[in-house]
């Protein structure tokens, strides 16, 4: 038997894959994917990033079967082509991963009466735009976002990947704010038995984090934070990573920060060459703690900055009733969020600088309030990742492969290799030589189904969001 004939046999028959959750069980239904779906497919020709390097590689065939990737950069044979969905490349498109977004909101607050997690239409917007695999970090409706992943991997709807987070721990836990430790733990043990796969703090006091953490871990289920200084019987990310979280969002805060003051004014001064910020630094990567460096997310929140262009207008996916409710003119400057994006900026290339590349994820942090989407917000993000200073190849890990070890799920997504999950998305352009070549999304993949973005995004225009008045009710919490 031929070698690349044998390792498809194995994968196929010899090897039992745990794919819980993770793959649809039918083709979607619902949304015209704007392609006919097939068992096997072989891409040729283009450019390949495969995100096991920082090279970008001429494609000599990647042949896809029943979800799994059989092959990576091999010439097809014949037998298999005849039976195969061909896709050629052109010279100047490129077959990468598709992207992991750690948190990746979809709640909207679109008449500002709270937030509410949309499930119809954010999801399809997402997979339009390559992001196959998102983790909420938070929901305001869990069992909402339960039923959507569900729902996916039955195939009844369009969307990524959904790894649900379950409802946050902490203040932001609308039923159980001030949940003590026992509390904490029933909260995770029912989520956990309801299928989450992470949990996200915000607002947690250290007894709420450290009970969270423990019975996350002790279901495999991993932790991240919204944490704060210390102040006002918060958590300073020094006690969080000796607690054992996984990961942190935002800021690396720690030492650098006053434990009597609010984080954020704090860190907007932070001087990178101080031996406070050395020290926070060396922690995480002692511990290996992951950072979802989210620097777009200030942004949303005061004067727009370089790469926050519309290259699609994603303000025709709402309705015309929201449309004429947000006035994109009405922005403000707010001097926090703006020093915020700076420091978050100097502070995640020094980060980088200092050996912690591979710990930095992606995530938009993009609760939607009718001007931009978070889906086209993963562009945005990786643009901004180049604009800190960081390489364009390492860019595409931090949104790809990192994500996946992150979660630990690396055996499974984030890089083409033979064995895992076909996720993947072509785009027109080099990303190496121009990070924003990502967001000219062509196709897209996710667990060997086809999905042409434009057909999707076509279904979504003026659907998002109340139509009148009367439909306020379902969108306030």
């Amino acid at each position: 038997m031929r070698p690349l004939l044998l390792v498809a046999f194995l994968i196929i028959y010899g090897c039992d894959v745990d794919t819980q959750a993770d793959s649809p069980e039918s083709s979607a239904s619902g949304f015209d994917t704007g392609y006919e779906q097939v068992d096997h497919i072989v891409i040729t020709g283009g450019k390949l990033f495969t995100g096991t390097d920082n090279e970008l590689r001429q494609n000599r065939g990647v042949w896809v079967s029943n979800g799994r990737i059989m092959t990576v950069d091999q010439s097809i044979p014949d037998s298999i082509e005849a039976k195969a969905k061909v896709i050629e490349l052109a010279d100047d498109q490129t077959l990468m991963p598709g992207m992991i977004d750690l948190h990746a909101h979809y709640n909207m607050d679109l008449i500002g009466e709270g937030r509410v997690d949309e499930t119809t239409y954010n999801p399809v917007i997402f997979l339009a735009n390559g992001v196959t695999t998102t983790f909420p970090a938070g929901e305001y409706n869990p069992n909402r976002m339960m039923e959507a992943r569900k729902s996916i991997n039955r195939g009844e709807h369009v969307g990524p990947r959904i790894l649900n987070s379950g409802p946050y721990i902490g203040r932001e836990n609308r039923d159980h704010p001030e949940a003590n430790a026992d509390k904490v733990t029933e909260i995770v043990d029912r989520w956990a038995e309801k299928g989450a796969r992470g949990f996200k703090a915000k607002g947690a006091n250290p007894e709420q984090l450290e009970a969270l953490i423990k019975a996350a871990h002790r279901h495999g289920l991993t932790v991240t934070g919204h944490l704060d200084s210390g102040r006002g019987h918060s958590t300073n990310s020094v006690d969080a990573i000796k607690m054992g979280i996984d990961r942190v969002e935002h800021i690396l805060g720690g030492y650098v920060l006053d434990r009597e003051q609010a984080a954020y004014p704090v860190w907007n001064e932070v001087d990178t060459t101080d031996a406070d910020f050395r020290k926070i630094v060396d922690l995480f990567l002692d511990h290996e703690v992951y950072f979802d460096a989210t620097l777009t997310a200030p942004v949303y929140f005061t004067e727009l900055e370089e790469g926050f262009d519309y290259w699609v207008d994603e303000r025709q996916f709402f309705t015309e009733h929201i449309r004429e409710r947000v006035d994109p003119d009405a922005r403000e400057r707010s001097d926090l969020m703006s020093g915020l994006y700076d420091a978050m900026l100097r502070t995640t290339k020094a980060f980088y600088d200092a050996g912690g590349g591979h710990l930095i994820t992606l995530g938009t942090d993009a609760p939607s309030r009718g001007e931009f989407l978070p889906g086209f917000g993963a562009h945005r993000e990786l643009h901004t990742f180049v604009l800190a200073g960081i390489p364009e190849a390492s860019a595409l890990k931090i949104a790809t492969v990192n994500g996946a070890r992150a979660i630990g799920k690396d055996d499974r997504l984030g890089t083409l290799e033979t064995g895992k999950l076909a996720d993947m998305m072509v785009i027109n352009g080099n990303p190496l030589e121009d990070i924003t070549n990502t967001r000219n999304v062509e196709l897209v993949i996710k667990d060997g189904q086809l999905y042409d973005p434009d057909r999707l995004l076509e279904q979504v225009e003026g659907r998002i969001g109340p139509a009148n008045e009367a439909e306020y009710e379902e969108w306030s919490w």
